[in-house]
């Protein structure tokens, strides 16, 4: 039973995010919500940038599933949904990074082994 990743979509929710993330100022956004949730207008006064581009990448972030809206009264209060980046770790990051972790932890054993060998 082979354990390589299954293969990648051309389109989807995962390609979603990923265009979603490529850009820097929707990373920014997230940022922001991440430490809280926040009402468009006091997110757009954190960009130089008009309040229908902020509009515009919530959407983009919203329709790739990163940003959940809750309107409460005329206010619309953007949340940060972190499940879609975690699937990215999941997927993307994890595979690649336990191998090199394990790697580097036989290494450091190695070097320590020599140098108690060395130091006796």
């Amino acid at each position: 039973m082979s354990s390589s990743p299954s293969p990648v979509p051309t389109s989807g929710p995962a390609n979603a995010v990923w265009r979603a993330l490529a850009d820097p100022s929707r990373r920014r956004m997230l940022d922001e919500l991440r430490r809280n949730p926040k009402t468009t207008g006091k997110l757009a006064r954190s960009f130089d940038m008009s309040r229908f581009g902020v509009m515009k990448h919530l959407r983009v972030l919203e329709k790739a599933g990163l940003v959940v809206v809750e309107t409460r009264g005329r206010e619309r209060w953007n949340h940060l949904n972190p499940l879609p980046i975690r699937e990215i770790y999941r997927r993307w990051i994890r595979p690649f990074e336990e191998p090199l972790s394990d790697r580097l932890l036989r290494l450091k054993a190695l070097a320590e082994e020599e140098k108690t060998k060395n130091d006796e």
